[in-house]
């Protein structure tokens, strides 16, 4: 007996149950084919996480519905977002979903946290996964948008990698979102017209909300998507802007110090000058010569903003 009540443990396939398959071995893959005469290569289809969103359909009344599904995982101790391809495969008698991991969005069916699904309804179960997954989709994006914006203030005090590596990884986060909610989009469409949802009443209703949600997540996608990119673009100018502060304060300091370089330098040379260089009063007058040398060429380079 699992959490939810109306959820059941069976030792054998019954009609109108539910397979759960996740990261399973190629022994348990033949054994399910065997027994739900499922073609191996529908079953193993999600297994492969480039695979696309798309519908197949069977001569043997199986219709196996394959689509992206948002994970979260940690990545240097840091939240991370991506997609992976789930199968919704409906047989005669049962429904089989197969996963590489284990999502959020099923563990919500069998934890009771969806009140009200039947498993022997297969196409209201399949719209209800669905939805689930575009819910999941619109609170993984609203928390990108926060830990943007928590990212972005960490950096107006302080210019650090971190914090950028952290912008990178959301953005292409948000690459992956976009890439599987527009193809998502053109799975939905397409179960428009399938006879399977026209089962029970309501259920075009459902499917149609379902595709809204979905088409709300692509623009809300979009919009954090050009957010992060100019946010980028302007870090970037920022740091180029302070790196060429800093060049050019280094080269009006250093312009500084090379004036009593030279001047040393021209005094060190073994020649004849017109005044006793090893008497106390020239050494004296070429140092305030120096010094105001200096200070003048100073207060140029501060003119020029050379210091800001």
């Amino acid at each position: 007996m699992e959490n939810n009540p109306t959820l059941k443990t069976l030792d054998n396939i019954e009609p109108g149950c539910w397979i759960n398959i996740v990261a399973p071995s190629d022994e348990e893959l033949i054994l399910i084919s065997k027994k739900t005469n499922v073609p191996l290569d529908l079953l193993r289809a999600s297994l492969d996480d480039e695979e696309t969103s798309r519908i197949d359909i069977e001569d043997n009344d199986i219709t196996s519905i394959i689509v992206d599904i948002p994970f979260t995982e940690m990545e240097d101790n840091s939240l991370t977002y991506d997609t992976y391809p789930l199968s919704i495969i409906h047989t005669k008698d049962a429904l089989i979903t197969v996963c590489l991991k284990n999502s959020k969005v099923l563990t919500d069916f069998i934890n009771s946290r969806i009140k009200t699904f039947f498993t022997y309804k297969k196409s209201r179960f399949t719209l209800q996964i669905l939805n689930r997954i575009s819910t999941y989709y619109l609170l993984y994006l609203r928390q990108i948008d926060k830990k943007s914006l928590m990212i972005e203030k960490r950096l107006h005090k302080s210019m650090k990698n971190r914090e950028l590596i952290q912008l990178h990884s959301l953005e292409k986060s948000l690459v992956y979102f976009s890439t599987s909610l527009k193809a998502n989009e053109i799975t939905l469409e397409k179960m428009l017209k399938l006879e399977l949802i026209q089962k029970y009443d309501d259920d075009k209703d459902v499917l149609e909300n379902v595709i809204i949600e979905n088409k709300q997540a692509i623009e809300m996608t979009e919009i954090y998507s050009n957010i992060l990119a100019s946010t980028m673009d302007f870090f970037a100018s920022v740091i180029s802007n302070n790196l060429n502060i800093v060049m050019k304060v280094l080269a009006s300091v250093t312009i500084l110090m090379s004036i009593p370089n030279i001047i040393g330098a021209i005094m060190g040379m073994n020649v004849k000058f017109p005044f006793n260089v090893d008497a106390p009063e020239p050494f004296y007058i070429i140092m305030i010569l120096t010094i105001v040398l200096c200070s003048l060429v100073g207060f140029i380079l501060y003119k020029k903003d050379m210091f800001k």
